[in-house]
């Protein structure tokens, strides 16, 4: 499965780093990240299945103490994570607002060192690759518009957006392939869910590939 699917999902995170420079290069000062600046660290976020089996794959070639001090980070970035959903049962009935609440989180990612690095970051997701400059999400009919809080990038003017739903839309149907190719009778009914990073370093990467996520 991976020779033949990881180098077709490799080609999304160079997609995201190109469309991440043309806008650097177009609007430098407005481009805030630095080396060891880590706000988008600090957040909830997830995978598809084909990234959660590549993001495994490579981290479990890590060394064993990188990966040891990930798993303790990964264990209090999901206690942080239920105890915001705890905190959130108050929207019980508003599940839009019970989403944007815990999108509002500020929770350290598990591959975030103590120095402030990225144990990953050869092979970091997508998200993490466009993360700085504007990006747009479909919102049922609406397409809205996302960049960095400490970005330089004025919120009334008009900018190149990285259209993140394209990108997703590939990742679904890589997705869809590696759980097909694995046996899944259903994969479509699994291939948007996404996977708590905490969550996929923790699990085996035959679980991933097979769509055997649990609760």
């Amino acid at each position: 499965m991976k020779e033949e699917l990881f180098p077709r999902y490799e080609v999304l995170p160079r997609k995201a780093d190109i469309l991440f420079k043309t806008i650097h290069e177009k609007y430098p000062d407005s481009v805030r990240c630095r080396i060891r600046c880590c706000d988008c660290c600090h957040a909830v976020f997830g995978l598809f299945p084909i990234e959660a089996a590549y993001i495994n794959y490579h981290f479990n070639r890590l060394d064993r103490k990188v990966r040891r001090d990930a798993l303790k980070r990964a264990e209090k970035s999901e206690g942080e994570i239920l105890k915001a959903k705890d905190r959130l049962k108050v929207f019980e009935e508003d599940p839009k607002m019970k989403v944007y609440g815990l999108g509002k989180q500020r929770v350290k990612c598990p591959l975030l060192s103590d120095k402030e690095e990225c144990v990953l970051y050869e092979y970091r997701p997508v998200i993490c690759r466009i993360y700085g400059v504007p990006y747009s999400l479909h919102k049922g009919k609406k397409e809205l518009a996302y960049v960095c809080g400490i970005s330089g990038f004025e919120a009334k003017a008009s900018y190149p957006t990285v259209k993140l739903d394209n990108i997703y839309q590939e990742l679904v149907g890589l997705s869809i392939e590696m759980l097909k190719e694995a046996g899944f009778l259903n994969p479509a009914a699994k291939a948007n869910l996404m996977l708590p990073l905490s969550k996929v370093l923790r699990m085996s990467f035959d679980d991933i590939v097979k769509g055997n996520f649990g609760e």
